[in-house]
């Protein structure tokens, strides 16, 4: 006779079962480490709109609109969050159309707790690309400061994130035809900054210049409140880049890292220009070009190497400095906060750049070494450029027209405006003297 404490029925049970395939592994594949990445991610990517991106721009503009300009993008973060959980994250994220989602996610609609998106939750990364769309139309908002209604500025934000941010972040991360082409956008350089670039130009060209400018000098009002929100832009951005790996891996640390160097080389090279153009190097200087090189690394951040980095941050705070000189003293356009030349035109420069410094035919300079030529990648990345700078251009001007016919006009009145939007439309002001 068989002994039972050998043979016993659970322990045979127990045996059989792990000779079985393991299926509730299958079905349960969370990750722990990366869930708890992608949830600090997430904080530092709404830390960069909250507070950092609002006393970036509080700081920039006239002692009179800081509240405005604070008000704006707050406002934002919470009208962004409510589209997105309604339609926003369903029209990007769902559906298998080249050009845009379905509804079949709408209100997030089949999403429970358990409910996974590659090995984190999908509420996770619902709430991670949510702090993406929060911080999009906050940049728009440096382009029309200072004059610009409120109401206006609402239903604009509202409708942009509808019409343009949702149906371009299908095209490239929600598998659109952006996708199909194989375009690589890391973090964004297509889907935040083209389209934030872009439609910012559109907007100061549409609602018109400033009272006095050109002419009359518009210095920003506090310096220390715009470096202390671009030293919170530049903490929050690795969130933004190294959370993009969506996981705790290799991948995550080298695009912090490159996004780090990036910055740091995008900050020098703007800083050497004004040295040796004035003599002198400003404050205001060094941390645009800080931005610059952030955002001009961010579609390559996944993709390219530390020295394909610098070199990157170097083209960045010189290409970016000379486009503000032209858009600003050439075509006298007000972009108040210089948000076309610094976003816009680092986000083409940045995808364009991939193509280059991603394939392994440079070497040292090169990143993952990706297996592709650089001229088919570059007529691909020139393609997403393209067709997104006429998407966002020609949406974006429909929308302000229609902002503009609910709510009487898109610009406060002459007399408003040298009053101060802070008192005007929310009759508070920032400094009790």
């Amino acid at each position: 006779m068989f002994k039972s404490s050998v043979f016993s029925y659970p322990k045979c049970l127990l045996a059989f079962a792990l000779l079985l395939p393991d299926f509730a592994t299958a079905q349960s594949s969370l990750d722990g480490a990366n869930t708890s990445w992608i949830l600090t991610a997430s904080a530092l990517v709404l830390f960069m709109t909250l507070p950092g991106l609002s006393l970036f721009y509080a700081g920039l503009v006239r002692s009179k609109n800081v509240l405005s300009v604070l008000m704006q993008c707050f406002a934002i973060a919470c009208i962004a969050s409510l589209i997105w959980l309604t339609v926003g994250y369903s029209l990007s994220f769902s559906g298998e159309g080249a050009f845009i989602g379905d509804f079949s996610k709408a209100f997030l609609s089949g999403i429970a707790e358990d409910t996974l998106s590659g090995d984190i939750p999908e509420t996770l990364f619902a709430m991670f690309q949510m702090t993406f769309v929060i911080i999009t139309p906050a940049l728009i908002v440096g382009a029309f400061a200072e004059r610009m209604k409120f109401s206006s500025m609402l239903i604009f934000s509202a409708l942009w994130i509808i019409c343009v941010y949702a149906p371009i972040c299908h095209w490239v991360w929600g598998g659109g035809w952006l996708a199909e082409k194989g375009v690589l956008d890391f973090a964004g350089g297509i889907v935040v900054h083209i389209t934030a670039g872009v439609a910012a130009l559109v907007a100061a060209i549409v609602i018109g210049n400033r009272e006095g400018f050109p002419d009359t000098p518009m210095p920003p009002h506090n310096l220390t409140m715009t470096v202390c929100g671009a030293g919170m832009l530049w903490v929050g951005w690795f969130g933004f880049n190294a959370g993009s790996a969506l996981a705790a891996n290799g991948d995550a640390a080298m695009a912090m890292l490159v996004t780090h160097l990036s910055a740091a080389a995008g900050s020098i090279a703007w800083m050497a220009i004004e040295w040796y153009r004035y003599g002198k190097p400003s404050v205001l200087g060094i941390v645009t070009g800080m931005v610059a090189g952030l955002g001009t690394i961010t579609p390559a951040s996944g993709f390219v190497g530390p020295m394909g980095a610098v070199v990157i941050g170097l083209s960045a705070g010189v290409i970016c400095y000379w486009a503000t000189q032209l858009v600003k003293r050439k075509f006298v356009i007000d972009d108040s906060l210089d948000v076309f030349p610094v976003h816009g035109i680092g986000g083409i420069l940045g995808t364009i750049l991939v193509a280059v410094f991603a394939s392994s035919e440079l070497g040292l300079f090169s990143g993952q070494g990706l297996d592709m030529s650089i001229a088919q990648q570059l007529g691909v990345q020139l393609t997403g450029v393209a067709s997104a700078v006429v998407y966002t251009a020609v949406v974006t001007w429909i929308l302000l027209k229609v902002a503009g016919l609910l709510t009487g006009g898109i610009r406060v009145s002459k007399e408003d405006e040298v009053h101060g939007l802070d008192l005007v439309l929310h009759e508070e002001s920032g400094y009790k003297l």
